[in-house]
């Protein structure tokens, strides 16, 4: 398993010869080293319909044939778009792809489409594969269930720090001790002055406060799960 971060919350997660990418915004995102004509791709997640994180799925989609993973809501407002290929899940439930196991899991933020339609509730994404388990915690604030997701076993959790609209720096350690996963990696911060923070001293708390590995990751950098 292979983490490729484009900023924000964009990453693609490459198993064997799959290509995953959860939220898949490059073109309006001031971080993203690539476009989204450039993205290749056999499936698509969304953790919530907000435009930073649905970005260029039809795009894409369109393009390269992807499947979409998201929840129902958002999986029949891209089917009215044209998309056909769509998997639609939801809280809590989980499908056996050809990749691994993607489980959906709660989420404490928003959703809605850039359309103003109700785009159901937002979620993070929980992948096993390959004997790793990864969690994408998507926009959320911390919430103590949290540990029961920890309860699962992660080897990576990738955790918004931001603040604002988001779990900040603070909220973020705590969630850290709450599923101690080996590694920790921080997201959704610096694509704006408003979501600026120091990740570097937030990995120095984690790995001073914590049992658990913090790793800064450089956008467009690629880390493979041990």
């Amino acid at each position: 398993m292979k983490l490729t971060w484009y900023g924000h919350s964009t990453w693609q997660v490459t198993i064997g010869e799959v290509g995953i990418v959860i939220d898949p915004f490059f073109n309006h995102n001031p971080l993203a080293p690539i476009k989204a004509e450039e993205v290749e791709a056999q499936y698509l997640v969304l953790t919530h319909g907000h435009g930073d994180h649905l970005g260029d799925t039809a795009l894409i989609a369109r393009r390269t044939d992807a499947t979409v993973i998201a929840n129902a809501e958002i999986c029949g407002w891209l089917q009215r778009q044209g998309l056909e290929r769509v998997h639609p899940q939801h809280l809590g439930g989980g499908f056996h792809y050809p990749f691994g196991y993607l489980k959906l899991t709660i989420a404490v933020h928003g959703s809605s489409l850039p359309d103003g339609s109700y785009g159901g509730m937002p979620a993070g994404v929980l992948i096993s594969a390959e004997g790793k388990k990864l969690y994408h915690a998507g926009d959320t604030g911390l919430f103590a269930s949290m540990a029961l997701i920890g309860e699962e076993g992660l080897d990576v959790a990738l955790l918004p720090i931001g603040d604002n609209y988001t779990m900040g720096p603070e909220d973020a350690l705590r969630a850290v001790k709450l599923l101690r996963p080996k590694v920790a990696i921080p997201m959704h911060y610096g694509t704006w002055d408003l979501i600026a923070q120091d990740p570097h001293a937030w990995a120095e708390r984690v790995r001073r406060e914590t049992d658990t590995q913090p790793y800064v990751m450089q956008v467009g950098e690629t880390y493979t799960v041990l």
